[in-house]
């Protein structure tokens, strides 16, 4: 028995669990299409009540989830290579693209962080929300820099990852938005990683500019989130 407990809460177990549950909400989300079927979504949720439900700590699930979040840093790296191959449009339009980006970048800081101040929220919580639109790791390393909540960080860049991988590109397409690089663009400003492979299920268009907007819009928040919170918000 105390073998079989071993197993279950080994590294290899919670990899292999975490890699089976995304499989599957794949597959229901391929059957579907459904928007709240998610696999992000799904995958999460599972993962959070079958830790809830056999009493495993995060701690204990993350000695095998981190495994998997060391090959992040590839997959993001791996992004380049269909960037690459839209250079030259990229190049010719860089100066639009720019601008559309820091508008982003912008945008994404004011509604979060102005929303949450004008609801009340503390001046913390107001830092931690600041840089939601932002990758995870870039959210949590402007949060620590800035005396935020890191955690609180982390759930926030998550939640609007899912969403908008869930609800981003039926919005585009109610506004007739039909731009392949605008579509790109939209998704990896707004819901970085998980927008970003939202937008490469549409296309290697789509995901090239998902894939610049989302290092791009990283490197405009970590930049432009201390200065705003500095110049608005300084307690």
């Amino acid at each position: 028995m105390q073998d079989l407990s071993s197993i279950f809460t080994s590294r290899i177990f919670f990899v292999a669990l975490t890699l089976l549950v995304f499989a599957l909400a794949q597959w229901l989300y391929g059957r579907t299409k459904f928007l709240l079927l998610n696999p992000v979504l799904v995958s999460i949720a599972v993962l959070i009540a079958w830790l809830k439900v056999f009493d495993i700590r995060y701690e204990t699930y993350m000695s095998g989830g981190e495994l998997i979040s060391f090959f992040l840093s590839p997959a993001v790296v791996a992004l380049a290579v269909p960037l690459y191959t839209r250079l030259p449009d990229i190049k010719a339009q860089r100066v639009s693209i720019l601008l559309a980006l820091v508008a982003g970048a912008v945008v994404g800081i004011v509604t979060a962080s102005g929303l949450a101040a004008l609801l009340g929220a503390s001046h913390t919580l107001v830092i931690t929300i600041a840089p939601k639109s932002a990758t995870a790791p870039i959210a949590l390393a402007i949060t620590e820099k800035l005396g935020g909540l890191s955690a609180l960080a982390a759930a926030f860049s998550v939640a609007t990852g899912v969403l908008g991988g869930a609800i981003g590109l039926p919005f585009l397409k109610l506004l007739r938005i039909h731009s392949r690089r605008a579509i790109g663009l939209a998704l990896g400003a707004a819901s970085h990683a998980v927008g970003t492979a939202r937008a490469m299920e549409e296309g290697e268009t789509e995901g090239a500019f998902a894939g610049l907007a989302l290092s791009l819009c990283g490197i405009l928040t970590a930049v432009l989130t201390p200065l705003f919170i500095k110049l608005f918000f300084q307690p």
